[in-house]
C-alpha cells in the first residue's frame, strides 16, 4: 500500500507538514506513506504553461501521485478557506485538462489538517471538496480529523506530542488505507 501526503504550507515550521511527518511514523506497518510538498511549484501562469510546459517539480508530483493508492492532503486553513499554495499546487496538477484523468479520476483522497485556532480547519476541508468533485477524485468520507490548537499539540521541534491526537492519527491513517486497499480491490 502506497500513499502520498501533500502538506499544503510552505512554512518550515508547518503544523501540517509535522502532521504529516506524524502520520508516516504512526501508519501501518504495511503502508508506506511518502511525504510530498508544494515547495518548487510556480504560481499557475497559462502563458508559462505555454511557453515552456509543465514545470519539472508538477510533473514529479503528478507521477507520484498517479502511481499511489491513495492522496492525503494535509491542508491548512487561512481565512476560512484553502490556502492559496496549496491550491495553486492543485491547479497545476489538473494541467493538461486530458491529464486530470490520470492524476486524481477514482483515487481515493483524505483531507485532514492542523490549525493553530480552536476550530482546525473544519472550513478548508469543506472547501476542499468541490475541488476534488471537479476532478474526479473520491474523498474520503469515513473518518475526519482536525487539530484545533496545534501549538499545544506538537513541541517546538514539530513533534506530536498529544497523546490523543496520535491516536486519533493513528487510527485515521489506518482507516484510509483499509479504504484504499478496498477501492484497489
Amino acid at each position: 500500500m502506497r500513499l502520498v501526503g501533500l502538506s499544503g504550507s510552505l512554512r518550515a515550521a508547518s503544523y501540517n507538514s509535522a502532521l504529516l511527518r506524524a502520520a508516516q511514523e504512526t501508519a501501518p506497518a504495511d503502508v508506506e506513506l511518502i511525504a510530498a510538498t508544494i515547495h518548487g511549484i510556480p504560481l499557475y501562469d497559462g502563458d508559462l504553461e505555454a511557453e515552456q510546459g509543465l514545470p519539472e517539480a508538477v510533473v514529479a508530483l503528478k507521477d507520484l501521485i498517479a502511481g499511489c493508492d491513495g492522496l492525503m492532503l494535509f491542508t491548512p486553513e487561512y481565512n476560512n478557506s484553502i490556502p492559496g499554495p496549496f491550491k495553486n499546487a492543485i491547479d497545476w496538477l489538473s494541467r493538461p485538462s486530458s491529464d486530470i484523468g490520470r492524476v486524481f479520476g477514482g483515487r481515493p483522497v483524505a483531507v485532514l489538517g492542523a490549525s493553530p485556532g480552536p476550530f482546525g480547519t473544519v472550513m478548508s476541508q469543506a472547501a476542499w471538496l468541490p475541488v476534488l468533485r471537479t476532478l474526479g477524485a473520491a474523498p474520503w468520507f469515513g473518518a475526519r480529523l482536525m487539530v484545533t490548537r496545534a501549538g499545544d499539540a506538537f513541541d517546538a521541534e514539530g513533534r506530536l506530542i498529544d497523546a490523543d491526537t496520535r491516536r486519533r492519527l493513528t487510527a485515521f491513517v489506518a482507516g484510509f488505507a483499509d479504504h484504499c486497499r478496498g477501492a484497489s480491490a
